[in-house]
């Protein structure tokens, strides 16, 4: 996929996956008791939509991380015209190789980003960062059922075929040390109204401006495909939280 196209059918969204402000406060319920003031880092943050809620419902610092400047800025620019600009700090970094000292983090967030490294090792390799009965909050897409249409398969098995079910990826976190204490299956309004509308009506806008741009015109493609395969099938797969805590 060209970058500078799809960044281009990007710029300016809200979020970058699936999701609700009702949805992060609602994981941010079950997660359960925190520390006075939680150390929180939210991995792969996007423009920051989710590092904001978080902010504003805590009321403590937030470090929304991720390796695009540009929705840094965004995060930026947003929590000043929030009043939040006290609570949230930009941080550029790769969050696969994160610095950050063992036992150094009170609440891991991350909303539709791990599947950049895969659920398995995005486990691994944040793990120990948890402080000792530390919480991770986590967003990720997932199959509802052991047999989805094949349409559905053949599309996510290009698209990300390390997809897991929720009791592989429960499997998995017991694996590695972490106590699964609530999922829950994010509602259709967190896709549409958090991400697939705003997503449609700017590629419908872009639409106008390819004239021979082939790759913009692919990138707008797999977002038709994309969307048109959730309306027929996205009954069989779906952005799961999952509430873990460092066993």
């Amino acid at each position: 996929m060209d970058l500078d196209a799809f960044f281009l059918l990007h710029h300016g969204l809200a979020r970058e996956a699936p999701g609700s402000d009702a949805a992060t406060l609602e994981a941010l319920r079950r997660v359960g008791p925190l520390p006075a003031s939680p150390r929180v880092l939210d991995l792969g943050c996007g423009p920051g939509a989710s590092t904001l809620t978080l902010a504003r419902a805590l009321g403590t610092p937030v470090t929304g991380v991720d390796l695009h400047a540009s929705f840094l800025r965004q995060l930026e620019a947003r929590a000043e015209a929030q009043g939040l600009a006290h609570l949230v700090r930009a941080r550029e970094a790769d969050f696969g190789a994160l610095p950050d000292a063992p036992g150094s983090v009170d609440l891991l967030w991350s909303e539709g980003a791990i599947y950049h490294l895969t659920w398995t090792e995005g486990l691994r390799r944040w793990r120990p960062l948890l402080a000792p009965g530390g919480a991770m909050a986590l967003s990720e897409l997932t199959w509802l059922t052991h047999a989805p249409p094949a349409e559905a398969r053949s599309f996510w098995r290009e698209a990300y075929p390390n997809m897991g079910t929720v009791d592989f990826n429960c499997a998995v976190a017991k694996a590695l040390g972490l106590r699964v204490q609530d999922t829950f299956v994010l509602q259709p309004e967190a896709w549409w109204e958090g991400y697939y509308g705003p997503l449609e009506a700017r590629a419908k806008r872009l639409a106008e401006l390819v004239q021979g741009d082939t790759a913009l015109s692919a990138v707008l493609e797999e977002t038709r495909r994309e969307l048109a395969l959730w309306r027929e099938h996205g009954e069989s797969y779906g952005y799961v939280f999952y509430l873990l805590r460092a066993a």
